[in-house]
């Protein structure tokens, strides 16, 4: 399988048919319906076409394309060292009840003659952010990428999230946060480079909050 193939099935896209802005909008009528509202009344008239408009903003990564996203922004450099960009803000819905996680992520690799635009990995991790999701494949996939994009020495990421299902609803733990990591290559078997990214991301950083 090609570097281009891999990246394609990594990134699992769909296309712009397949968002059905009409059928969005007749199912937010009925949950107004189901729930004993009146979707006809001022406030709500327009909530249907709002939520479509919003679903499309907040999906879009389903339907960005990497290598036209990325094409013009990975380029062959004499360089072997660690490349980090970390407080990655992101935002994403979780799957399980359609209700937002939000959080930073941080990303590393050790580059081995390819480097990539600093401002990409963000519209990486926004790719991925702007689905439905889980947490631990969405870590998975920001490292996936990178790993067959540059074909690097080795690829950590680490992602920290709120979770509103567990925020507003079930448990109600207000500072309960969720840490997932990826690791590939050097950062998975040398402990060393392992810990130089740990101590990095952890340096200075802030509380994550709401």
């Amino acid at each position: 399988m090609s570097n281009e193939e891999k990246v394609y099935k990594i990134a699992n896209l769909l296309t712009e048919s397949d968002f059905d802005e009409t059928r969005i909008q007749n199912a937010v009528q009925e949950i107004l319906i189901a729930t004993g509202e009146n979707p006809q009344r001022q406030g709500l008239e327009r909530t249907p076409e709002r939520v479509s408009e919003m679903y499309k903003e907040l999906l879009a990564g389903y339907r960005t394309d990497p290598y036209e996203l990325l094409k013009s922004s990975v380029f062959e450099e004499d360089y072997d060292e660690m490349v980090l960009v970390r407080d990655i803000e992101f935002y994403s819905i979780c799957e399980h009840h359609m209700i937002p996680f939000i959080g930073r992520v941080h990303v590393a690799y050790i580059a081995d003659g390819r480097v990539i635009g600093l401002s990409q990995i963000p519209k990486i991790v926004d790719m991925f952010a702007r689905r439905l999701q889980v947490q631990e494949r969405m870590t998975r996939q920001i490292a996936d990428l990178l790993a067959a994009l540059l074909e690097p020495k080795g690829v950590g990421v680490v992602v920290e999230a709120l979770h509103l299902c567990s925020m507003m609803r079930g448990v109600k733990k207000q500072k309960a946060r969720m840490t997932t990591t990826a690791l590939t290559g050097l950062f998975r078997s040398q402990q060393a480079t392992r810990q130089e990214f740990m101590e990095s991301i952890s340096r200075g950083a802030d509380a994550l909050s709401v």
